[in-house]
């Protein structure tokens, strides 16, 4: 669990500021415009959670306000884009499991970019059912521990009772897990607390991780590029263990 946190914090830390800023954009965006169509076109975050979990995801990788009003305007105009969840099971190199959640609006280009990218990296796409069941599903909610005023201890016993499973905590930020089932109690709580959140998502979280040697988890973090830079991909899990060294060679 702790390695998919690291994996998530390392985005917020450097992906704003990289070459992968305006697909992080697009993606938030697309976000923002699932949230409005599957609610009836509700453009009100005070009634719209997902919408209002989607405007928590955009300041968080600091979108411009500009940029949010325009998407909730389009997103609840009549020519607002039609997006299809879609998600992929296959394998990268040396047996790592990879689940691939993708919103698109043409689902023949997303099956032959997701096959293309697997197969260009020594992966394979599989069939649905075949790696899903290696991950659980939680909800994660990364807060920056700069912005909590409460004290740490206290606060985790008031996240439990609201249904935290566990927390990671490292220097820059506290995340917190909940079941799957609690996703909306715990938006709900944090909200009651006044604490601002950084980013919150439902994740696929690897029940068993693999080690591989730096080498190795390098063509791992090959394949977890690939997908990041296709537009389509909203969200990739995998079950690599992220050691101390992996994390290292990342950060360079």
């Amino acid at each position: 669990m702790a390695g998919h946190s690291k994996w998530a914090n390392i985005k917020h830390r450097k992906g704003a500021q990289d070459k992968r800023r305006s697909k992080i954009f697009t993606k938030v965006l697309k976000e923002i415009t699932v949230a409005i169509k599957e609610n009836n076109n509700n453009g009100d975050p005070e009634t719209n959670p997902a919408l209002r979990n989607a405007l928590l995801n955009a300041r968080g990788v600091n979108m411009p306000k500009d940029n949010i009003e325009r998407a909730i305007k389009k997103a609840t105009g009549a020519d607002a884009d039609n997006y299809e969840y879609m998600s992929f099971e296959g394998y990268g190199p040396h047996g790592i499991a990879f689940f691939i959640e993708c919103m698109t609006n043409n689902t023949n280009r997303t099956v032959a970019s997701v096959r293309s990218i697997f197969n260009k990296n020594n992966g394979s796409l599989s069939t649905n059912g075949s790696v899903e069941f290696l991950f659980e599903r939680n909800g994660v909610f990364t807060v920056r521990k700069d912005a909590l005023s409460l004290d740490l201890e206290e606060l985790q016993l008031e996240l439990i009772e609201a249904g935290a499973v566990s927390f990671d905590n490292d220097v820059e930020f506290f995340t917190i897990y909940t079941e799957f089932e609690e996703f909306g109690t715990m938006s709900t709580k944090l909200d009651s607390l006044n604490i601002e959140v950084q980013n919150v998502e439902l994740q696929r979280i690897p029940l068993v991780t693999k080690t591989l040697d730096l080498e190795d988890s390098k063509d791992i973090i090959k394949l977890i590029d690939a997908f990041e830079d296709d537009d389509d991909v909203q969200n990739i899990f995998h079950d690599l263990e992220l050691t101390e060294e992996l994390m290292e060679h990342l950060q360079e």
